[in-house]
């Protein structure tokens, strides 16, 4: 499988070839189709110093003219190689480190399992002096993504360039203000964590991330630490695909928030690309509707006035605070099937080819150690590498530490490690303490167990609701900044979600 994934890189991947230039010997891969491809692809770089990508099947085809290829290195390669591909061709999320490191410690097992094998050889054949000497000259490979740069010199040019890509490439976007107020931190090498209350959706947020990630072709693991069972986790993903729930409570017909301009229900605009002609809000100070209406007022001013039209057309709308919360009616559906959510699941995973794992523990059994290995696993048995990894959610994690407060430090290094060593982008999610129920937005100071935590992430957020729920029944979540690693932030920072969780999304548009 590495081996495979060795080629898919060369034929690719310039920079790959580029970083791996100088620890490669052709002699460390095992197969002859692999050598064969390797031998091609070097022979193209050479020639023209990029990645032969769509054209190594032209250069295929002409090879199998033009020299002797068996027939079964040939049905191999127009079979299963080159039909692969069209995959890569498409990812926009490369792991070019984690397969550089992976390069490294696959050509130094070959190099030292090759090396034992000739002195068991010359020892075999009673050539023991020869036999010593081979043992002595062994040579260790050279490692293609360095620990250590040295600024004085011209390869520190290139590696520039390399971070300014690495770090501006998202891996996961949101559309509008959310996607202005977070994708940023939503990249190769973070780690993300919501922090919230109990029961404020915090599992809601971790799936839509993980499936939006997925939907962009990345490559997602998903780890329920044990907040749910794996049916449980399973039925609310086909939940949020279909958009409706299995319960019939929440099929019924009901209100959902939709968001619209503060200028526009107070009827002083007069911009030509506004929606409506009239306000229904006429009264109301700019304060009170942002922060001061309820769902029971929305409710009354949608059924008084059916022509009211909600507007955010206009450019300054983007840059400004000027979003409020409006209503939309959602009818009534019927309770989601069995049969529909097979449909569901299969359109979105299996006939788009997206990989997600699914791995489910009982609470207080996954360990840093345990998600390592089945990371592994996964990687020799499939070949799965993912771009992104969640866990639901990072307090219900164990660790051998005895003193709990200390324990959670260890996990929550191990987390951050885990994105460092797989050049991934990690997301968790963590509980507020105790006095976050008597506030309306969380703060630095409402971390729980350990604020190390802190130290740990490239990001951390808030999900806030007010105290008295009238953000909640109107489906409105605010999102503020807790910790920003780099760049400036501030607790006030904040941006307005709307959404429905009976259909299961956590995220229907938001406003400044």
């Amino acid at each position: 499988m590495i081996e495979r994934k060795i080629i898919i890189g060369l034929i690719t991947s310039t920079e790959y070839l580029q970083q791996i230039r100088n620890i490669w010997d052709i002699q460390l891969l095992e197969s002859a189709t692999a050598k064969r491809l390797a031998g091609w692809v070097w022979e193209y770089f050479e020639k023209y110093n990029r990645a032969p990508g769509k054209e190594i099947e032209s250069i295929f085809y002409a090879k199998i003219k033009s020299s002797k290829i068996s027939k079964d290195i040939a049905e191999e390669i127009e079979e299963d190689i080159l039909p692969s591909l069209s995959e890569e061709y498409t990812n926009e999320a490369f792991n070019l480190n984690y397969l550089l490191d992976s390069t490294t410690k696959y050509f130094t097992e070959r190099r030292l399992t090759m090396h034992h094998e000739q002195i068991q050889a010359l020892l075999s054949g009673g050539e023991l002096e020869e036999a010593e000497r081979t043992a002595c000259e062994y040579k260790p490979v050279a490692n293609a993504s360095k620990t250590d740069l040295d600024l004085s010199s011209e390869v520190v040019l290139d590696r520039i360039d390399k971070a300014f890509a690495t770090t501006s490439q998202g891996l996961i976007e949101y559309p509008g203000h959310l996607g202005e107020f977070w994708n940023s931190q939503f990249i190769r090498g973070g780690f993300v964590a919501l922090m919230a209350a109990e029961k404020r959706g915090k599992t809601f947020w971790l799936m839509d991330l993980s499936l939006r990630a997925c939907k962009h072709k990345k490559n997602v693991a998903f780890f329920q630490a044990g907040d749910m069972t794996e049916d449980q986790q399973l039925k609310r993903f086909c939940v949020y695909l279909a958009q409706k729930s299995d319960k019939e409570k929440y099929c019924a017909e009901h209100w959902a928030s939709e968001k619209d301009c503060v200028h526009n229900q107070r009827n002083n605009c007069d911009k030509k690309e506004r929606e409506c002609n009239f306000g229904i809000f006429e009264e109301k100070s700019e304060k009170e509707l942002r922060a001061g209406v309820h769902m029971s007022e929305l409710i009354d001013a949608f059924k008084s006035n059916k022509e009211y039209s909600p507007c955010y057309n206009c450019a300054e709308y983007k840059t400004h605070h000027w979003g409020v919360p409006w209503v939309q009616k959602i009818p009534e559906v019927t309770p989601l099937t069995a049969k529909e959510a097979k449909g569901v699941i299969s359109k979105f995973f299996i006939e788009h080819q997206r990989h997600f794992k699914l791995s489910t523990h009982a609470n207080g059994t996954l360990t840093i150690k345990e998600i390592k290995a089945i990371l592994s696993v996964w990687e020799k048995q499939d070949g799965f590498t993912p771009d992104v990894i969640v866990i639901d959610y990072a307090d219900l994690l164990e660790d051998n530490t005895k003193e709990f407060r200390h324990k959670q430090n260890e996990i929550w290094k191990g987390l951050r490690g885990i994105s460092q060593e797989r050049h991934c982008l990690v997301i968790t999610a963590t509980q507020a303490d105790a006095q976050s129920y008597e506030q309306d937005t969380l703060k630095l100071k409402n971390f729980s167990e350990d604020k190390r935590k802190y130290a740990h992430v490239t990001a951390m957020y808030g999900l806030n609701q007010d105290k008295h729920d009238r953000e909640k029944k109107i489906g409105l979540m605010r999102i503020n900044e807790i910790v920003i690693r780099e760049g400036d932030f501030s607790n006030s920072n904040e941006v307005t979600v709307l959404q429905d969780l009976s259909r299961g999304r956590p995220f229907l548009g938001s406003y400044w």
